[in-house]
Order: structure tokens, then sequence, then C-alpha cells
């Protein structure tokens, strides 16, 4: 095993990609999604309404990620922060394991081939870590590799898993609509390879019905899910949501300014780069699905991972096509000699290969150990704990970010204001959020109206300091992430009880 220089080459781009992901867990939403598994685990049901938050108590819910909590809570109870952050980052690296395997056999030389796999997955590291996201990730590398190979004519029958796999993508994650629009997309490109004459009008009659019957049986499965037919309609109500476009920054336009984007931008200015150079002319069905995807992610950083997905094979094929026409890249693409299965050559890989997974267990090691200081820095855990040592008074207003973790920590003694779920809270009550903390124009009128008793929010946002300027409230606990004030004439009825 790993005994060539290709094979041993690839295992550690994927060890790279693997440690990479070995991070802590930092995702706002996370917490809301471990309290849902254990919900569901615990009563045996899905929740159809909402039950987390106070303003939108019994509202509608579409806990379109069930089976994704389901699964975070159980590899969670088994075992806890560490588990999680060593699976998700495995499930990563198969995303791009699968990657590979679509360009693999266009390659002479395994440099080519490690060079653009880091270069795809680097640029979709803002989006890793423990999330349903990633369910969506893998997924849509297993339809592209499973289209590629029906769109090169290397495989047929296998075009038919992506009904059991569609099954399992919507009640994963709402990123399934993706899975349609690739096979939709491939169809399209099918028909415009036989327009502009990249291929016979006969190739379309054998390859056509059978792509369109796997879109209307996926179209169809889409409705085994416990949320049936609304399932239809909800990730089109996400993509129009405004709030969602102005409030949460995965959904916004990627800022190229930002060092996070930089690989993005890389990838796409290298990919159409080497499209142009390349001797190799590609077909234009493969250009048209390049063409959506950029498209895709230009418009949303949210789609950042699936243009990588489709760009970086392209980037790899057409690299190599032009490197192989250049004199002065023979040595280059010179193919290594397959490795002889000699005793010192199986030890000394072997050996890289101990030294690797021994990298990989303290990686996550140090992940997992980093986590509880991660929790007290970028979450109000001081604050919990006060709350609920002194059983603070509610209905609460609490800061947006941190919803999620109050949930995970308070429900059911405590309901939230806001939380991550921004489909739950609907455009007029996010924005009704940000007037109040950011302290606009009937602010005041807002946090009166719900009859709010406790606010928990950031020590540094506006509604703290015009808080802790009225004389009508106390501060009550303050730290470097939170600040926690209450009504007095409550603080003075709960004393007066006790």
């Amino acid at each position: 095993m790993f005994t060539s220089t290709r094979s041993l080459l690839i295992f550690i781009v994927l060890v790279v990609i693997f440690v990479t992901a070995l991070q802590p867990i930092t995702d706002p939403d996370f917490w809301w999604h471990l309290k849902t598994g254990e919900y569901i685990i615990q009563n045996h049901g899905i929740p159809h309404t909402d039950m987390f938050s106070w303003t939108r108590l019994g509202s509608e819910w579409v806990a379109h990620e069930w089976l994704s909590e389901v699964f975070m809570y159980g590899v969670f109870r088994i075992a806890g922060f560490a588990g999680l952050i060593v699976v998700f980052a495995l499930l990563v690296t198969a995303s791009f394991w699968v990657v590979y395997l679509r360009f693999r056999s266009c390659f002479g030389h395994p440099v080519i081939a490690a060079v653009a796999l880091l270069l795809g997955a680097i640029a979709t590291t803002l989006v890793w870590g423990a999330r349903p996201q990633i369910f969506t990730l893998l997924f849509a590398s297993l339809f592209l590799y499973i289209l590629d190979g029906y769109y090169q004519k290397t495989s047929d029958k296998a075009i038919w898993l992506l009904v059991p796999l569609m099954i399992l993508w919507v009640n994963l994650h709402a990123g399934w609509a993706l899975g349609l629009a690739l096979i939709a997309l491939t169809l399209f490109g099918i028909l415009l390879d036989v327009l502009l004459g990249r291929e016979s009008r006969d190739t379309l009659k054998k390859r056509a019905p059978a792509l369109l019957g796997v879109l209307i049986v996926c179209g169809a499965a889409v409705c085994v899910n416990p949320n049936g037919t609304r399932m239809y309609s909800y990730p089109l109500e996400t993509l129009t949501s405004e709030s969602m476009m102005l409030f949460i920054r995965e959904w916004k336009s990627p800022d190229f300014h930002q060092p996070h984007f930089q690989a993005v931008l890389i990838l796409l200015l290298a990919t159409f780069f080497m499209l142009a150079l390349s001797p190799k002319r590609e077909r234009p069905g493969r250009l048209l699905m390049l063409v959506a995807m950029s498209f895709a992610m230009l418009r949303s950083g949210r789609n950042v991972p699936f243009f990588a997905l489709v760009a970086t094979p392209l980037f790899a094929e057409h690299l190599w096509e032009w490197l192989k026409e250049q004199p002065w890249a023979g040595g280059m693409i010179a193919t290594p000699e397959p490795g002889k299965r000699s005793i010192p050559r199986i030890a000394i890989n072997s050996l890289i290969i101990v030294v690797a997974l021994i990298f990989c267990g303290l990686a996550a090691q140090r992940a997992a150990a980093e986590q509880p200081s991660i929790e007290q820095q970028q979450f109000p855990k001081a604050a919990v704990d006060y709350m609920k040592q002194e059983r603070l008074p509610q209905p609460i207003f609490n800061e947006y970010a941190w919803g999620g973790y109050l949930i995970w920590r308070l429900y059911p003694d405590y309901r939230v204001y806001i939380d991550g779920r921004a489909d739950v809270f609907g455009d007029k009550l996010v924005a009704e959020f940000i007037q109040v903390n950011d302290g606009k124009p009937r602010w005041r009128e807002l946090l009166q109206q719900y009859g709010t008793k406790t606010v928990l929010v950031k020590h540094d946002s506006a509604i703290a300091s015009l808080l802790g300027e009225d004389s009508r409230w106390q501060k009550v606990f303050e730290d470097k992430q939170a600040v926690i004030l209450v009504l007095k004439e409550q603080l003075h009825s709960q004393q007066s009880n006790e």
C-alpha cells in the first residue's frame, strides 16, 4: 500500500487537509444543532414548531437538518467534542478524496495533482467545521463524481445511485437543491455539446433520457422527509430571505480583500487562465457547469465550496495539458517510475505513514484541548453560569450569535429572543433585533414591547451602553465577553420573594 510516489504524495496531501480541518468548534449555530439532536433522540420525534425561543414559540420550524443533528449529537454522546472535530474533519477529507478521484487518471506526475487538490481545499476552509453544511460538501462531491463518470461515458449504471443519495441528502441539509441543479446542468451540458458540434445527436438520444429520468426521480425523492412537500419551497424561501443576505456573512458576496477569500480568487483566475492557455479545447458542457458555479460563488460566499469542487479538476487537467506542451518543463512532467516493492522502500513509506498518523492524532488532541478555552473566549460561558445560579427573570434579550449557545446551556429553563435560525424568525424580527441591539430609533419601544426583563449582550454593544446609563436597569454581571442587565423592579421583586 502507498508504494508508488503518486499514492504516497496524495496520501500526504489528504493528511494535510485532515489536520487543517481539525479545528475547535466555533460555529455559533453548532450549539442549537446539538440541542436539536438531543431533543429528537430524547423525545423520539422531529419538531415542526419552534420551542427554543419565546418570540416565535409555536411558529413553523422546518427542521431540514434533523438527520445531521441526530448524527452530531450521537457522535457527541459517544466521543464528545473531540469525536465531532475528528469526524467532521474526516468528512471534509473524504470530500476532497472524491475530487481527486475525478481527475487522477489525467496525470503522469502526482505533484500537479497535489498542487491542484491543495488549492481547491484551501479555497473552502472558511466553511469547514462541525456543521451540517459539510454533508452538502460531501454529497455535492459524490454527485459530481457520478455525473462526471456518466458525462464522460465511463459509467452508466452508477447514475441511479443518485436517487438513494438524494434521499439521504434531503434529510441532512437543505443543500439538496444543489443536487438537482447539478443533474440539470449535466443534462443541459450534453445538449450544449450536441448543439455546438462536440457530440453527435446519437449521444443525446442515448444519454439524455436516463439523465432526465434520474432528475425526475430525484425530484420526487425530495418528498421522502419528515416535512414532505414543504421541502420544495424551503430552499427558495431561504435564498430570497433579505435578512440572511444582509445579516449573515456567509450569504454575502465574497470580499476578496479578506485574506480567507484570497485562495478562492486565485483558483478562479487560475482556472480560467489555464483554460485559455491549454491546447486542449474543453467541452462546452463542462464550461457551462463552471460558469454556473462561478456565478453562484460570486453571488454568495456560501457557494465557494461548490465552485471549488467544479473548478479544481478543470484547473488540474488544463495545467497538465499546458505543461506537457512546454519544452522547458520536461523534468516537471516526466512521469515518475513506479517504485519497486523493495523492503527498504516499503519500510520508509510505512514509517512516513505512521508518522503522519501520529501527527494526526496529536493534532486532534490539540484541537480538543483548545475547545474549552474557545468556548470561554467566543461564547458567554461565565455569564450563562451566572444566569443559572441567580435564576435571573425572563424573558431575555440576547445577542444573535449567542442564541444557539444559550439554547444548549439554558433550554428548557430559558428560551431565547433570537438565534441563528433566521428562517424561523423572519426578516421583521431580525430587523427588530438589529434596531434594538444597535440602539437605533424605537429601540426602547421594541424592548418594552416584548416585556424584556433581562438583557445578555456583548459588553461593547450599543444597547449595553444605553441601558448602562438608564436608571431603570442595573448591571449585574460583566466580563470580557458579555454584560447582563436586569430591570431593577424585577430584581427587587425577586429579592423580596426570596
